[in-house]
């Protein structure tokens, strides 16, 4: 998708001006052929670009800077890098920040700015609810497909079972059921003003649906 490399470069443009096209165009294309592995059907370049457009909604709508955004995207490309529905609890996350790192610093990306996209690669283990700035603003546009239409919503759903297809129906229910209630049962699902407004109803409403579909109520 030339559109994603196209963001990928402009974003590296203003936190790493001094990388070398190369590396830029290498790294970008290595992250490209990991969003498109066949495996995949959630952790897809479409939740890629859906996390990137609620971003922009999210600093629209005044919750972080142009350049917060950029990070907040650098971090979308590195959070599903590493993507084995097989794998042990953590261990995607871990690996893609790990990857973030490594390709970062090669790109010359700040000591800082290489921590700030590790950090909030690692917190889409749990989706903790984070309290302010970038990371209240990328937990929230991580989880925008909880507030997605219902058209979009089953497509998800449908996605998520798929990768999952190995594991069986009773265990998937259960499973899934014990990853969405906690949602429900917190304050609010997303972080920042902007989320609340704009999506919690929507999320809520879906969660309650599906939570219900699980259990069999």
């Amino acid at each position: 998708m030339p559109a994603l490399i196209t963001w990928w470069k402009l974003d590296l443009a203003e936190l790493a001006p001094d990388a070398h096209h190369d590396a830029v165009l290498a790294i970008g294309s290595d992250l490209l052929q990991r969003w498109t592995e066949p495996h995949r059907r959630y952790h897809s370049t479409r939740h890629l670009v859906e996390v990137f457009w609620a971003l922009e909604d999210l600093e629209e709508g005044g919750e972080v800077t142009a350049r917060e955004g950029a990070l907040g995207r650098l971090a979308g490309w590195f959070h599903d890098a590493v993507y084995d529905p097989s794998a042990a609890a953590g261990s995607n996350e871990q690996e893609s920040a790990d990857l973030a790192v490594r390709d970062l610093r090669a790109l010359g990306l700040g000591t800082h700015d290489v921590a700030t996209v590790r950090d909030l690669v690692l917190a889409s283990t749990t989706h903790a609810l984070p309290t302010k700035g970038l990371a209240a603003a990328f937990h929230d546009a991580d989880l925008w497909i909880l507030s997605a239409d219902a058209a979009r919503y089953a497509d998800y759903t449908a996605q998520v079972r798929e990768e999952y297809a190995a594991v069986p129906d009773a265990a998937f229910r259960s499973g899934r059921a014990a990853v969405l209630r906690p949602f429900l049962d917190r304050e609010a699902v997303y972080a920042t003003a902007t989320g609340r407004d704009r999506w919690e109803d929507a999320a809520r409403a879906n969660l309650a649906h599906e939570l219900d579909a699980l259990t069999g109520r």
